[in-house]
């Protein structure tokens, strides 16, 4: 099989570029699209402009970008290209929104597909509970708890309250005995077969 050349020519502006400067597109021969991304971009914001005047829509004013960044339409600022992830599809070869703004989507997708919050009920909990953690009452609330056998969401704990619990298996029981241990209360198992042990009442 023959080797791709390095190196196209647009077929919009004429100048021959390498093949980064392309997009992909699986439906060309070469496996790139005819225009260099450059031009796909000013293709696609001149058409868009055109499309939002026809309905009566407002145009978003062209914020001029410096070499090596990219306005984020989400937080609305201009970012240098390492804020971005990369996106081979798209005319320029980056994701539409910068990785902070991606991240803050992540985790409001997170709350709304694990626990059914939004972000706003969540804070809403964390201000009730004074911003503190239910159990320590000391530590800054961030982990959403939740009951894992009907899923109802019970409060917002710190880090260490929530992996406790979750280590003693969210067993009521077992946190009352290690309550009690902690008070002096040594529990001392009772052996009642090989094997069985009974705790004393």
């Amino acid at each position: 099989m023959a080797e791709e050349p390095d190196a196209k020519e647009c077929g919009r502006c004429g100048r021959v570029q390498s093949r980064a400067a392309f997009a992909r597109d699986r439906n060309r021969r070469d496996g790139l699209q005819v225009y260099c991304r450059e031009c796909v971009a000013e293709y696609s914001a001149a058409h868009y402009r055109l499309r939002r005047e026809a309905v009566g829509k407002p145009v978003r004013e062209k914020v001029d970008v410096p070499a090596g960044h990219k306005l984020c339409r989400t937080c609305g600022e201009v970012k240098p290209h390492g804020e971005w992830h990369k996106n081979a599809t798209a005319s320029d070869g980056l994701s539409t929104r910068c990785k902070a703004c991606r991240a803050t989507q992540g985790r409001a997708d997170h709350l709304k597909r694990n626990y059914g919050l939004t972000e706003a009920e969540r804070d809403a909990m964390v201000a009730a509970q004074r911003g503190l953690c239910v159990i320590c009452l000391n530590a800054p609330a961030v982990h959403v708890d939740h009951c894992h056998k009907t899923g109802k969401v019970r409060g917002v704990l710190c880090f260490n309250c929530n992996s406790a619990i979750g280590k003693l298996g969210d067993d009521p029981d077992a946190v009352r005995r290690a309550a009690s241990y902690l008070e002096g209360n040594s529990w001392k198992p009772i052996l009642v077969a090989p094997g069985v042990y009974q705790l004393p009442s």
